[in-house]
């Protein structure tokens, strides 16, 4: 007897389906990576409108990347580690004035040997992690030029729902299965979304040195600090030592947050920034050297309720843009990427993948969002005994072990 396997046509093999990536950033870049090593099926085409040419590797801007996003990265073989500094331990504590909490103090320290984990993240420039996303795209265009495309100087001006897909207009309207916008840029250059809030808050940016203790918290080259004041929050990253890092000092990218509508740090000097910025911070942190000139940014809340309408997705800032008080955006952009490989190269239906997709980010997504909102108005908040609760937040979150661990295990890897 003939054996009916022989009778049956072949298998139709998967058609190829149509991905634009529009933000050659590091979510746009890291997603059409993904798509093109985990996802066969994929013709991905990458837009971006800065020009070919332009060099970003020298983008100073500072990220924090969490332990989740650089395992991510080594996967892609695409980790910076030369450039790199490691968090290893995160100092979150509360300006006076405090109430008494008997001799506790209003602090939390999360140590990544506590953890049982390397590091709990690193920080490094943003030029640092495009350049070799951007090398290792340009890379695989080059090896499948059939499959993939990275358009430079390439705007695009619209996206437009039309049947089984989305028109691109990039000075010539093309059709693709599916559009996946990750160019978000800062809140005040973006078009309001569904879910917005200003916090009237200013972050001043920029690098100081530090002269470090000797022994303690703050010993180790990998201490981060967050300071909550009564203005808003105020944050050091490690970075690398620099060129002219002298012996004995180190440097870290700061983020001070401040009322926009009283803003103590526009009129200061230098000299007077450093000293109101030394009686911020923890004695930990240590003493301060120098500051850089600061930048300036208006921080706000805006955020779509959903990542995916129709067959358009949107991941990183284009879809959520927090407040910096956690540090979270672009790693939640990352796993907003991830999901999204994973979710398509699992299903033979593109629809019901992306419904997937917006469902089961729902939990990372909106509580970080809330986190970061809840914490961000609470700066701008004036009732009684406000300050009090939060450092005794702190110092209940100190003394719950378990607790604080899986608050760590949120920042390293997300909501799971």
């Amino acid at each position: 007897m003939t054996d009916a396997t022989h009778a049956l046509p072949p298998s139709p093999r998967p058609q190829p389906i149509r991905l634009a990536v529009i933000g050659a950033g590091p979510v746009g870049l890291a997603l059409a990576l993904l798509a093109a090593r985990r996802w066969p099926q994929a013709l991905v085409t990458v837009f971006d409108a800065r020009p070919a040419d332009k060099d970003v590797s020298g983008d100073p801007r500072t990220l924090a990347l969490s332990l989740g996003s650089i395992q991510l990265l080594q996967q892609l073989q695409v980790w910076p580690a030369e450039h790199a500094q490691a968090i290893t331990e995160v100092h979150v504590s509360q300006a006076p004035p405090t109430m008494d909490l008997g001799g506790v103090q209003p602090e939390v320290l999360i140590r990544a040997a506590d953890e049982g984990v390397p590091q709990l993240g690193a920080v490094l420039r943003y030029g640092q992690v495009v350049a070799p996303l951007q090398a290792a795209w340009a890379a695989t265009c080059a090896a499948h030029p059939e499959r993939y495309h990275l358009r430079f100087g390439t705007p695009v001006k619209g996206l437009k729902d039309v049947l089984g897909g989305v028109e691109v207009d990039a000075d010539v309207a093309e059709t693709f299965d599916l559009a996946v916008v990750a160019e978000g840029g800062v809140f005040a250059e973006q078009a309001r979304k569904a879910v917005t809030h200003d916090y009237q808050q200013t972050a001043w940016v920029g690098t100081v040195t530090l002269q470090p203790p000797q022994q303690g918290v703050g010993a180790s080259p990998g201490s981060a600090f967050e300071r909550f004041t009564r203005q808003g929050p105020v944050a050091l990253l490690p970075l690398p030592p620099g060129p002219h890092t002298l012996p004995g000092q180190r440097q870290a990218s700061l983020v001070w947050c401040v009322p926009t509508g009283d803003d103590p740090v526009a009129e200061l000097n230098d000299n007077q920034r450093i000293a109101v910025l030394q009686s911020l911070i923890p004695p930990q942190a240590g003493t301060l050297k120098a500051i850089t000139p600061l930048k300036q940014f208006a921080l706000g809340l805006n955020a779509e309720r959903s990542l995916v309408s129709g067959r358009t997705v949107r991941i990183g800032n284009a879809a959520q843009t927090l407040h910096p008080v956690a540090g979270q955006g672009l790693n939640l952009g990352l796993r907003d990427a991830y999901a999204l490989v994973q979710a398509l190269r699992q299903s033979s239906d593109l629809d019901s993948a992306l419904r997937r997709v917006a469902w089961s980010r729902n939990p990372d997504r909106w509580s970080m969002i809330a986190a970061t909102d809840f914490l961000a108005r609470s700066f701008t908040w004036r009732w009684p005994g406000l300050a009090a609760a939060r450092g005794l937040g702190l110092a209940a979150l100190q003394a719950l072990p378990p607790v604080k661990s899986a608050l760590a295990r949120q920042m390293m890897f997300g909501r799971r």
